[in-house]
């Protein structure tokens, strides 16, 4: 169990080391999320098989998720993430060698599987920080998260100018000089020598850890939120092509932008305003202004609203994303036992995996019109959709706080 005394200080070298393992990791992926349904296109991929593309890699993760943090509750967060990361630059070298969409979706299958690493680098984060400094720990990985978003897109983006694949090419790169560094450098923070309790199977642990009604709640929340957010992240793409006639360049400049506003979010404003207001009245306040974003962003277009409009919806985007998605992590952290940490947040990142399988497939039916093509009717349909899963987290949220405040009376 981690201790430490109210002077310590926060940015240990621990933490520090694990940041920068998550932002080289997300680096890889961020590069990859504006490029795929580009790249998907040139082998003639309709709305609906995109869907099912990125639905793949969210499958795995679903299944592997709780495998994964529970294997590093047992053998440790650094072998954990040091296979898995190599896993991730393997997929991408399928990708990048692929002829055809069967060799897409077996990479992504693939960087599914070991890309469910999430739960370990967030259990990592909760090994080295105390229950006080959590939601700023949560902060820091969302702020790794967010600069990987700043950086991936763009990268890819320039790059793409060279090909489709080499942005793929560099992923894998960059995933293998990650493997490298965390091996080396990266302690364990798991203390090994800690008696666990016996195991249950995976979906026994689901269910056991889902009797907590507060954490049943939290993992609710969770869940819709991811689902509602990949339905627009599925979607952005080809939204911006349809709308703006942007390619993966530009496409990946505005991501980059929604990165930046994460890290200044989730780096330096979460945690005073976590401190200030407490986690869930930060839930019902993303939320809320993720749901207004959603239904005004489908009426900017080129035409309409133009680039500043884009530029505001975005910003909803990266606002209410990063209020409720890290406050959330770290409520379901607090709900947990210390040796608990990786299986809670395994639970919580297979809830997310499970609406990231979900959530593109449903966006791919949505987008999909009677000739196989994106409209102005199919993309509103897309994002209202996203709203009103959103208007029922936002329900379940101020119910949720309800219930707290009448618990504290």
């Amino acid at each position: 169990m981690h201790t430490e005394s109210a002077g310590e200080k926060f940015f240990t070298k621990p933490l520090l080391i694990i940041f920068v393992t998550i932002f080289i990791d997300l680096l890889g992926f961020g590069m990859v999320i504006p490029l795929l349904p580009y790249f998907a296109q040139d082998f003639s991929a309709t709305p609906v098989e995109i869907g099912l593309l990125v639905s793949a890699y969210s499958w795995m993760q679903f299944f592997f998720a709780p495998i994964l943090g529970s294997l590093s509750d047992r053998v440790g967060r650094r072998p954990v993430l040091f296979f898995s990361i190599i896993g991730s630059g393997i997929g991408y070298m399928m990708i990048g060698f692929a002829g055809s969409l069967a060799m897409i979706f077996a990479g992504r299958i693939l960087g599914g599987i070991t890309g469910a690493n999430l739960s370990t680098a967030q259990a990592y984060i909760a090994d080295v920080t105390t229950r006080e400094n959590r939601a700023k720990g949560m902060g820091l990985f969302g702020m790794a998260f967010g600069l990987g978003f700043i950086m991936g897109p763009a990268l890819a983006g320039i790059l793409s100018k060279w090909g489709h694949p080499l942005p793929f090419f560099v992923a894998a790169g960059l995933s293998f000089v990650n493997a490298t560094m965390l091996y080396f450098i990266l302690p364990e923070s798991r203390q090994l020598g800690v008696t666990l309790p016996d195991r249950k199977g995976r979906i026994s642990q689901l269910f056991e850890a889902l009797k907590n009604p507060r954490f049943a709640s939290l993992t609710l929340q969770y869940f819709l939120l991811v689902m509602a957010f990949a339905m627009m992240n599925t979607a952005f793409p080809l939204y911006t092509e349809h709308s703006f006639g942007f390619d993966a360049e530009h496409t990946g400049y505005v991501l980059a932008y929604v990165g930046l506003l994460a890290v200044i979010m989730q780096g330096y404003l979460l945690d005073k305003l976590s401190k200030r207001f407490g986690e869930p009245r930060l839930v019902i306040a993303g939320t809320f202004i993720l749901l207004i974003s959603f239904l005004a962003v489908p009426f900017v277009s080129k035409e309409s609203y133009g680039l500043l409009g884009l530029l505001i919806g975005a910003a909803g985007f990266a606002i209410g994303n990063g209020l409720s998605s890290p406050a959330l992590t770290s409520l379901a952290s607090k709900t947990a036992h210390e040796h608990e940490q990786g299986k809670a947040l395994g639970v919580m990142q297979s809830a997310a995996s499970l609406a990231r399988a979900i959530s593109p497939t449903l966006t791919g039916f949505l987008l999909n019109n009677a000739v196989n093509q994106v409209d102005d009717f199919t993309l509103k349909r897309n994002f209202w959709t996203a709203a009103a899963i959103l208007l029922v987290t936002l329900f379940v949220a101020v119910s949720f706080f309800l219930q707290k405040e009448t618990v504290e009376i």
